[in-house]
C-alpha cells in the first residue's frame, strides 16, 4: 500500500514542523558555550546549565502535554507548545545575563510537543502506514539535527548569539503557518501502542532487555551534550575561528552519516544490532579518550568525525530495538521511559560537562564521559550473561 493524499500532506506537513521544531533546540548546541561567555554573569556551569536545561522541562513535560491532547485535541496543544517555545526564544535572544538565558532555554524545552505531533501523524495515518510514516519522521529528526549544527555556527557568526535565537523564533513561526496549512485533523484517538501506563512501568524499568536500551539513550545524549560544552572553545584554543565551525561541521557530519551506512548494512544483513551496537559504543570511547588530550585542531576534527559515526549509529538503532523489542501491550510505556531517559541524558549533559570543563578541561569531560560509556557496555554485557537473547 501507498500513502494517499490525506496522508501524503499530513506526512508533508508535519516533517516539517518538527524539522523546524529540532533546529530551534539543536543550532545552540555547537555556539552557546562560546557565544555566551559575552554575558553578564556567565559561567562555564552555567552555561552548561543552559545548554541541557531544555533536557529537564522536555522530560516532565513531554508525556502529560501527549496525555491532554488526547483530551482536547492536537492542534490546540501544538499551537500553545510553539508558543511557549517562541516566547522562551524571544527570551534568550533579548538576554543580556547569563541567568535569563537559562530560564529562555528552559521555555523553549516546556514547549515539548514531540510526543503530540507524533500522536497526531498517527491520527491522520492508516495503521497500515504508521510505521512507515514514523520512520521517514525519524530521519527528518537526524536530518535536522545535522543541519542544526552546520547552520548553528554559521548564524552566530554573521548574526551573535541573539541571531541565533531570533532565528529560532521565526522558526516557531514557521511551525504555526505549517500548523495552519494541515487539513482538518481527524478525531483525536488514544493509540494504546503509544500510551504510557503507569502500572508496566515497573515491569518495563525492570526488563532486562530493554532497561539497558534506555540507559544507552540517557548515555549517548549526556555524552554528547557535555562535548559540546567544551568543543566549539577548545576548537577555537585550537585556531579555528568562529566563523569557520560550522564548515568544519558541514563535512564531519556528512561524512560520519556516510560511515555509518556499512554498519546499518552489516547489522540488517546478519541480525546482530546489538554486536555492531557495542563497537559504535567503542568508537564513542575512543573519540573522547583523544578529545581529551588532542591539541591539534586536525586531530580534534578527525575524532569528532569518530565519535559522530558511533553516535549516529546509536541514535538510529535503540529506538529501533526498544520498538522490535516491547511488547505490543507496553510499546507506549517503553517508548515514555526510552525518551525521557534521551532529555534527562541531555540534562545531566549539560550541568556534569559544565562543571567538569570550568574544573578539569576538556579531560574532565572526556574522563566523565569515557566512564559513562565503559559503564554502559558493562551493563550490556552483564545482560548477555543474563540472557543470551540479549544480542539478538
Amino acid at each position: 500500500m501507498a500513502f494517499n493524499a490525506l496522508e501524503k500532506k499530513a506526512l508533508t506537513g508535519l516533517s516539517l514542523l518538527y524539522a523546524s521544531r529540532m533546529l530551534g533546540l539543536f543550532m545552540v548546541l555547537p555556539v552557546l558555550t562560546l557565544y555566551g561567555q559575552d554575558l553578564d554573569g556567565a559561567t562555564t556551569q552555567l552555561l552548561g546549565l543552559a545548554l541541557g536545561i531544555y533536557g529537564i522541562t522536555q522530560a516532565v513535560l513531554q508525556l502529560p502535554l501527549g496525555m491532554l491532547s488526547d483530551r482536547v485535541g492536537r492542534k490546540p496543544v501544538i499551537l500553545a507548545g510553539l508558543g511557549v517555545f517562541l516566547a522562551g526564544s524571544v527570551l534568550a535572544a533579548l538576554a543580556d545575563h547569563v541567568l535569563w538565558l537559562v530560564v529562555g532555554r528552559a521555555l523553549q524545552g516546556a514547549g515539548a510537543i514531540a510526543s503530540v505531533v507524533l500522536a497526531l501523524l498517527a491520527d491522520y495515518t492508516r495503521e497500515s502506514e504508521r510505521t512507515k510514516a514514523m520512520a521517514i519522521v525519524g530521519a527528518i529528526i537526524g536530518a535536522s539535527f545535522v543541519l542544526a549544527v552546520i547552520v548553528g555556527p554559521i548564524l552566530a557568526d554573521a548574526f551573535d548569539l541573539s541571531g541565533v535565537f531570533w532565528s529560532t523564533a521565526l522558526l516557531a513561526l514557521l511551525g504555526m503557518a505549517v500548523l495552519a496549512w494541515l487539513p482538518h485533523p481527524p478525531q483525536a484517538r488514544v493509540h494504546e501502542e503509544r500510551q504510557l501506563h503507569l502500572r508496566q512501568l515497573g515491569a518495563v524499568l525492570g526488563d532486562r532487555r530493554l532497561s539497558p536500551l534506555s540507559l544507552g539513550i540517557f548515555s549517548l545524549h549526556l555524552t554528547m551534550t557535555a562535548l559540546f560544552v567544551g568543543l566549539p572553545v577548545v576548537l577555537t584554543r585550537q585556531g579555528i575561528g568562529g566563523d569557520q565551525l560550522g564548515w568544519v561541521y558541514a563535512p564531519v557530519m556528512v561524512l560520519s552519516f556516510v560511515a555509518m551506512v556499512p554498519m546499518i548494512m552489516v547489522a540488517e544483513r546478519r541480525k546482530a544490532h546489538v554486536p555492531v551496537l557495542r563497537w559504535a559504543a567503542v568508537l564513542l570511547a575512543l573519540a573522547v579518550l583523544g578529545l581529551g588530550f588532542s591539541e591539534s585542531a586536525a586531530l580534534s576534527i578527525g575524532l569528532i568525525w569518530l565519535f559522530f559515526v558511533g553516535f549516529n549509529f546509536m541514535e538510529a538503532t535503540l529506538p529501533s530495538l526498544i520498538s522490535r523489542r516491547a511488547p505490543v501491550t507496553a510499546r507506549g510505556t517503553a517508548m515514555g521511559v526510552f525518551s525521557t531517559s534521551q532529555f534527562l541524558g541531555a540534562a545531566c549533559g549539560g550541568l556534569v560537562g559544565g562543571w567538569a570543563f570550568s574544573t578539569f578541561d576538556m579531560t574532565g569531560i572526556a574522563a566523565i564521559s569515557l566512564a559513562v560509556i565503559l559503564l554502559w557496555l558493562v551493563i550490556v554485557w552483564w545482560a548477555e550473561r543474563r540472557d543470551e537473547k540479549w544480542a539478538y
